[in-house]
């Protein structure tokens, strides 16, 4: 048995990523890319006071997160994209 915290991030060669990606569905490939997209676009918009074209560009970044985030569910409800997480 291994402990999470003990265990070290290894990098993953090209050809295994290639590998692991040939076997997911290229929608929600495409899915997973436009949810990282609209998630980064929506961390880029924080601040106090946003006016109101900086506000109707978020609404739209987190409308196409939401979008992109419902085929990711419908596949697998843990591939979610969240605008603060990671990954």
């Amino acid at each position: 048995m291994t402990a999470s915290h003990l265990l070290v991030p290894v990098p993953i060669p090209d050809r295994i990523a290639a590998l692991i990606g040939s076997c997911i569905p290229a929608h929600i490939v495409e899915a997973e890319f436009d949810a990282e997209c609209a998630a980064r676009e929506v961390r880029s918009f924080r601040g106090p006071r946003l006016d109101i074209e900086d506000q109707a560009d978020r609404e739209e970044a987190l409308s196409e997160l939401a979008r992109a985030n419902k085929v990711l569910s419908a596949h697998h409800p843990r591939l979610a994209v969240r605008p603060g997480s990671s990954w």
